[in-house]
């Protein structure tokens, strides 16, 4: 594919269609005709620099300080910015995009909304998401003037915002000037890609319609070298991985969710393939590894693992971990039973044998690839989960003046699933009944278990929807959740999207409740069904749904996969407060327990 004014060197290139555009779903075209020198401004170089990396969308909320560049994005005919209403779920969507086609974008107003979108930002880098934030700033002409402007806290001091996003962004770029613009837009851009982090970018008011010699010009060359493997560490790492694993009798692998910025899911199947061990996944890297694959035993989270995948983990007498994360919550309040002196650690850049040495600067893909010629096949550990396992029979089924239980819910999604279909999934119970769908191949999972925001799946959804356009996405969100966010259904509608919303309505915040019971659980009812069908206010393509058991919860799906199969279907499934997993009533007091840990009492330690 050729790119114009493509951003130089061959290694840059390599990286931005590899690595980001084959994530795109929909080919870019471009046009043969230069823009002319006046065309050239700012704010057109910004919008072609998004598009040459695949963020053909970007979400926005206007204010006074960005609405020229809004002009400037708008006038770019490949993208398409789409006004979200509010900054939270436009980082949110980001987010989501960002999920689909490898960087999502949002636009915002200076500290009402950069403040305001911050906190999506950092889920957004806890989950390794390069997420591309951009602020519309006070004037050029402002700055070292100790004026005092609206929008902000009274000060004449404008850095406080850049400030609040040190922390939670890898680069951040506060462009006042056209002479640095190229270099300052260009390398917050390529550091996102590089670092798979969020960027932040604060672009005066006044800039981005004015042209400038540098956006006519090839741009100022910078490197993004690859980053490749100490060839040395990575034979020493593979050596000794090899031998430890091959004395091993019973040895099994588990996938962790830093697989997707390692880009090593193709690597981490290689290697499963050719040793035979049993194959897991952390919960929040469920979707990363193919559901499918002939060794796969489910998810271990300790006491919440799916049927006897903690029995075959914790037993084994070794175990490789690809890209783990071992926080309190998968953990389950540090209550796993793992050995530090069983397991092989190894993180996207760096291979850690646990009660042994450390090798730096080995990347994960390449390890896990050079591995998989030197093991030996050993089926043991897969040979005993299947003797152990069993095969269940359909789940309690409701009659029809029952209410709708959970799991049959849980039941009818699954067999929704296909590889047309991406579950989208909020914080809360449906974090464990959505652990227990079986994803055909193809199909998609996310969610955000590291930061768990409350209300993320609303602006996620929205987002993955806009990039993925080949997909259905189906969301389960919790009534508290959606209560957070639930505005954002308005831009889905605008946007002509066809997801299906499963609304589970038991009046709390469910998985809160399951930590620690208490009022504060608990949150007023609303008409859900009624609010959308306000908010759509008869011009969308909409269906809502209300349904209380079974035989209407089959009809809701038959209409939802049928008839309004090109709709915005929003299904509100009553069910009791108690209506819980098993997982989350396992799950919940070991978290509880930890939380409350007395202060003489030392912090265990995890691998």
């Amino acid at each position: 594919m050729y790119i114009r004014n493509t951003i130089t060197y061959h290694s840059l290139q390599t990286f931005l269609i590899s690595e980001v555009m084959d994530k795109c779903n929909d080919t870019v075209s471009y046009p043969s005709t230069q823009p002319t020198f006046s065309e050239w401004t700012l704010g057109r170089h910004l919008a072609l620099r998004l598009v040459e990396i695949g963020a053909t969308d970007v979400f926005s909320v206007s204010g006074d300080f960005n609405l020229k560049l809004l002009d400037q994005l708008i006038a770019e005919p490949r993208l398409k910015v789409i006004g979200c209403c509010n900054e939270l779920n436009a980082a949110y969507a980001a987010d989501g995009f960002a999920r689909s086609r490898g960087v999502g974008v949002c636009v915002v107003t200076f500290t009402v909304g950069g403040l305001s979108v911050i906190n999506a930002v950092a889920g957004a880098y806890s989950e390794d998401l390069p997420v591309i934030c951009i602020v519309g700033g006070p004037n050029s002409n402002d700055y070292g003037t100790h004026r005092i402007l609206h929008h902000t806290i009274g000060l004449p001091d404008f850095s406080q915002e850049m400030r609040c996003f040190q922390t939670v962004t890898c680069y951040q770029a506060v462009v006042n000037d056209l002479d640095h613009a190229h270099e300052q837009i260009d390398t917050a851009i390529s550091t996102a890609l590089k670092e798979s982090k969020p960027v932040y970018i604060s672009v005066s008011c006044n800039l981005p319609a004015i042209s400038h010699p540098s956006f006519s010009r090839k741009p100022v060359p910078f490197s993004l070298s690859p980053r490749l493997s100490n060839p040395a560490g990575l034979e020493a790492a593979v050596q000794l991985a090899a031998e430890f694993l091959n004395k091993a009798k019973k040895p099994v692998l588990v996938g962790g969710p830093k697989l997707r910025v390692a880009k090593a899911c193709g690597a981490f199947v290689q290697l499963a393939n050719a040793c035979g061990y049993a194959l897991a996944t952390m919960p929040s890297a469920k979707g990363l590894v193919p559901e499918h694959h002939p060794q796969f035993i489910g998810t271990y989270w300790g006491a919440a693992s799916t049927p006897f995948c903690e029995e075959i983990v914790e037993s084994a007498d070794a175990y490789l971990f690809a890209g783990p994360i071992f926080n309190d919550y998968s953990s389950v309040g540090y209550s796993l039973h793992l050995k530090r002196e069983k397991a092989i650690i190894v993180q996207p850049d760096r291979v850690v044998f646990a009660n042994g040495p450390a090798f730096g600067c080995v990347l994960m893909k390449d390890f896990l690839s050079a591995l998989a010629e030197r093991l030996n096949h050993n089926k043991t550990a897969y040979e005993n989960y299947h003797k152990r396992s069993v095969t269940y029979g359909d789940l309690h089924k409701c009659e029809s003046n029952e209410a709708s239980m959970v799991n049959v819910l849980f039941q009818h999604i699954q067999k929704m699933l296909s590889g047309d279909t991406v579950v989208m999934v909020e914080t809360g119970d449906s974090w464990f009944n959505c652990q227990k769908l079986k994803l055909p191949e193809g199909s998609g999972y996310e969610f955000q278990m590291q930061y768990g925001s409350v209300g993320w799946s609303v602006g996620a959804t929205l987002g993955y929807a806009q990039a993925a356009k080949n997909k259905r996405v189906i969301a389960c969100i919790g009534d508290g959740s959606f209560q957070v966010t639930a505005q954002d259904v308005s831009t889905m509608l605008r946007c002509g999207q066809r997801s299906i919303i499963f609304l589970i309505n038991n009046g709390a915040y469910t998985i809160a409740s399951g930590i620690q019971d208490g009022p504060y659980n608990v949150i007023k009812n609303w008409n859900y069904t009624g609010l959308v069908d306000a908010i759509n206010d008869g011009e969308g393509k909409c269906w809502t749904a209300k349904v209380r058991c079974e035989k209407e919860l089959n009809e809701a799906i038959a209409m939802a996969t049928g008839e309004k199969k090109d709709c915005l279907c929003f299904i509100e499934v009553r069910v009791q407060k108690n209506d819980t997993s098993k997982e989350l009533l396992e799950w919940g007091p070991r978290v509880s327990a930890a939380n409350n840990r007395p202060p003489a009492e030392p912090s265990e330690n995890l691998i």
